[in-house]
């Protein structure tokens, strides 16, 4: 046995990593292990992070050769260097990677290389990636492994023309067109990336709305913006199977309702149909760890059955977000240190960074009509805001959803520019039990954006004053 830690954790994805530093910060002996040479990750080194640098570059792109003629200024010669913007987008990711490197350094905690695995209670083997293993012992161990791309059946993902996000992220060319299978979250926000470099782009959607789950009038305004844009979509659709050629991919499509199939073609097919938990090797069988549907079991401290194992993050379902696997890293650390922790699970945000963007938080107007919960609505649209008039973004709407007897804010619903920012002080107010009034009767900067935010705090009684 090697050295003896309080808590060891198998995946530094930003649950793990937080979780680490967090538990470090509170004086645990700490060890992380990563099978990545990189520490992150899927949202540091392949997901959130590097799409995120491609979606404002394709933006930059987009604004330089259709968007800024109206506000008086004219480009010519604009043109593409993709290279170039690969090579940004992979600078934004390696200078984050260091960033998180020197946290580990500072907060003194040991980096293991490999892949971890539960040898029995109290110890994690690593094995390296040329099969030498090494086994600690520690007093607790948290899962924090993430997810993976859910698979379609009889499609097969080569990443090269049949690709993943990871292969979406990485394309040497544009393509001429692409099918995105799925209108959820990354679907949109890479194909979104492509549209705007020049690629024509065609949605497959199973279901009959983009974006599953949120709410509904959301959805619409969101899809609507997204066909203005140039993308089309394929709803109620499923695809069946593919088959690649040297040049193209021809998928064979299907009405989700019956009907005849079809066949569509392009020289790039980007799966985004979702994402699964990430469980493989890592020993939870002969641990005797309790799975559900494939997440780990978890109680409300994220301790599973077995005593000394805990997990956090996409392995025990939920919202699969980086924020919500980081704010349980840090209750759970806090928990092992013998403090209290919290998460309020109805006020974490969701975030679509398209264009325009998607913001939620809280239930959806669909929820709260199933649950029977009476509820106020205000809403309010940016065409009415003399900022997003000024910037050209007027598309969209801030949806505020309040109880109808204490006016508690239940949930708030925004498409439309910098949603992602402005979502978040509706996150403060929930999270303190605010009401729509108290919303409203904070002072707003004028002229701003968050104005939108205010009059439809207002609205939820009736009194916007610019509509």
């Amino acid at each position: 046995m090697a050295d003896t830690y309080d808590v060891t954790i198998i995946g530094a994805g930003p649950g793990g990593y937080v979780s680490a530093i967090r538990a470090a910060q509170l004086g645990l002996k700490v060890a992380i292990v990563e099978k990545r040479p990189t520490l992150g990750g899927t949202c540091l080194n392949v997901g959130c992070i590097p799409s995120k640098a491609l979606l404002h570059s394709s933006h930059l792109y987009e604004e330089a050769t259709e968007g800024m003629a109206d506000h008086g200024v004219v480009a010519s010669g604009v043109k593409l260097d993709l290279k170039a913007m690969m090579a940004h987008k992979d600078g934004v990711v390696g200078d984050t990677i260091k960033g998180v490197d020197f946290l580990m350094k500072k907060n003194k905690i040991d980096r293991l290389l490999g892949t971890g695995s539960i040898a029995g209670a109290g110890s994690v083997t690593i094995t390296d990636d040329q099969g030498k293993s090494d086994t600690i012992s520690t007093k607790n161990i948290v899962i924090a492994t993430g997810s993976d791309v859910a698979p379609l059946p009889g499609v097969e993902i080569d990443e090269k023309m049949i690709i993943s996000s990871t292969g979406a992220l990485a394309l040497t060319k544009v393509p001429k067109k692409m099918i995105v299978i799925g209108a959820g979250v990354i679907g949109l926000e890479l194909g979104s990336v492509w549209r705007r470099l020049g690629a024509e782009v065609e949605v497959v959607e199973f279901l009959d709305v983009c974006l599953p789950g949120s709410d509904a009038e959301v959805s619409k305004i969101a899809q609507r913006s997204l066909k203005k844009q140039g993308m089309t979509f394929k709803m109620k659709s499923k695809v069946t199977g593919a088959s690649t050629t040297k040049t193209a991919v021809t998928l064979t499509v299907e009405p989700r309702d019956g009907g005849d199939a079809e066949e569509m073609k392009a020289d790039c097919v980007l799966v985004a149909i979702g994402r699964i938990p990430y469980t493989d090797g890592l020993g939870l069988e002969a641990a005797g760890v309790a799975m559900d549907k494939g997440f780990i079991k978890v109680d409300s401290g994220f301790k599973t059955n077995v005593d000394g194992i805990y997990a956090i993050g996409d392995v025990i379902g939920g919202m699969m977000l980086a924020h919500k696997a980081e704010d349980e890293g840090v209750m759970l650390a806090e928990m092992l240190a013998g403090q209290s922790g919290h998460i309020n699970y109805d006020a974490i945000p969701g975030i679509v960074y398209t264009s325009p963007e998607v913001a939620t938080v809280g239930k959806t107007e669909e929820q709260l009509k199933e649950a029977g919960i009476a509820y106020n609505t205000g809403k309010f649209s940016f065409t009415a805001n003399a900022r997003a008039r000024a910037m050209s973004a007027t598309d969209g709407f801030v949806k505020i959803l309040a109880d109808a007897e204490t006016d508690e804010v239940l949930g708030v619903h925004i498409v439309g520019a910098a949603a992602g920012d402005l979502i978040q002080e509706c996150v403060v107010a929930m999270e303190f039990g605010g009401s729509a009034e108290d919303i409203a009767r904070t002072c707003h900067g004028h002229p701003g954006l968050s104005e939108v935010v205010k009059e439809a705090a207002l609205d939820v009684a009736d009194r916007a004053i610019h509509s």
